[in-house]
C-alpha cells in the first residue's frame, strides 16, 4: 500500500497549482474551531503558495496574526463562507471596507452544509434561520418534520407544519484538516474539540491534505478509532503544533 506522507508542509502544497488543484479563485475548506484543530502549517504553506481571490469555507477566520488571519492579511481571500469570525480584526475593517464578500451560517447549518456536501446531497431544509437575514433570497417551503410524521394522522393532533429554508451542500477543490494521529495510508483518529469541522470536511473535497502530530505505520491504528477512513485522504504530514489560545483570562 503506497504512502501518502510528505516531509513538510510546504511540500504537501508545492505542486498542488501544477496539478490544477488549486488556483487563483479556487475553494479551500479549512478544519478547526477557533484555534483548536486548525492546520496551521498548512494555512502557511497556502499562503506561500501566492494563490489568490479564494472562497475560504471554514468556522472561523483565525485572529490578527495566525491562522486564517495570516491569509486575510495577504489580502489572499476573497470570500469567506463562516459562522464565526468575533476574533480577527482585519476580517472586520475588510468587511466594512467592503473589500470581503462574508456569507453567514448558522453553526449547524454551516457543519450540515459541509456534511451533505461530502455526502454528495445537493440541498437539504433546515428551519434554522427562517425568518431571519440568512433566508433571504432562498427557498423556503412549509413541512412537516420527520419526528411527527407517525402522529401527524391523529384526529387531536392539529397542524404539526414548520416553516423550512432550502440551504445547499458545500464541495471544495481543497480540504486542509488537522488530526492528532494518522497512518501512512492517511488513516485520521481527532483529538477531542479538534473533531469540529475537521472530519466533514475531509470527506467534502476533490483533494485532501492532513496535518497531523504523529504519523504511524499503516495498521498499527486501532480500526475501532479511525474517524475518517484514508479512502479520502490525500496526502498526509507530520508536524509541531504551537498550540496558541484565542483569549486569555485570569481569575480574580
Amino acid at each position: 500500500m503506497p504512502s501518502k506522507q510528505i516531509d513538510t508542509a510546504a511540500h504537501a502544497l508545492a505542486d498542488l497549482r501544477d496539478r490544477g488543484v488549486i488556483y487563483d479563485g479556487c475553494t479551500v475548506m479549512v478544519g478547526g474551531f477557533g484555534l483548536c484543530g486548525i492546520p496551521e502549517h498548512l494555512i502557511i504553506a497556502l499562503r506561500d503558495t501566492g494563490v489568490k481571490e479564494l472562497t475560504c469555507i471554514s468556522n472561523n477566520a483565525g485572529v490578527d496574526d495566525w491562522g486564517l488571519g495570516l491569509l486575510l492579511q495577504t489580502r489572499q481571500i476573497k470570500k469567506m463562507i463562516s459562522s464565526y469570525v468575533g476574533e480577527n480584526a482585519i476580517f472586520e475593517k475588510q468587511f466594512l471596507d467592503k473589500e470581503l464578500e462574508v456569507e453567514f451560517n448558522p453553526q449547524g447549518t454551516l457543519a450540515e452544509r459541509i456534511r451533505a456536501g461530502g455526502a454528495g446531497i445537493p440541498a437539504f431544509y433546515t428551519a434554522t434561520g427562517f425568518g431571519t437575514l440568512v433566508a433571504e433570497g432562498k427557498e423556503t417551503r412549509t413541512m412537516t418534520p420527520p419526528k411527527y410524521h407517525a402522529k401527524a394522522n391523529r384526529p387531536e393532533a392539529g397542524s404539526m407544519q414548520r416553516d423550512f429554508v432550502l440551504e445547499t451542500g458545500l464541495y471544495a477543490d481543497l480540504a486542509l484538516v488537522k488530526a492528532h494521529r494518522a497512518d501512512r495510508f492517511g488513516n485520521l483518529i481527532y483529538n477531542k474539540t479538534a473533531r469540529n469541522f475537521n472530519p466533514m470536511m475531509a470527506t467534502a473535497a476533490a483533494f485532501t491534505v492532513a496535518e497531523v502530530d504523529e504519523i504511524v505505520d499503516t495498521g498499527e491504528l486501532d480500526a475501532d478509532r479511525v474517524h475518517t477512513p484514508g479512502a479520502f485522504v490525500d496526502r498526509v504530514v507530520e508536524t509541531v503544533s504551537e498550540k496558541r489560545i484565542e483569549q486569555r483570562t485570569v481569575s480574580g
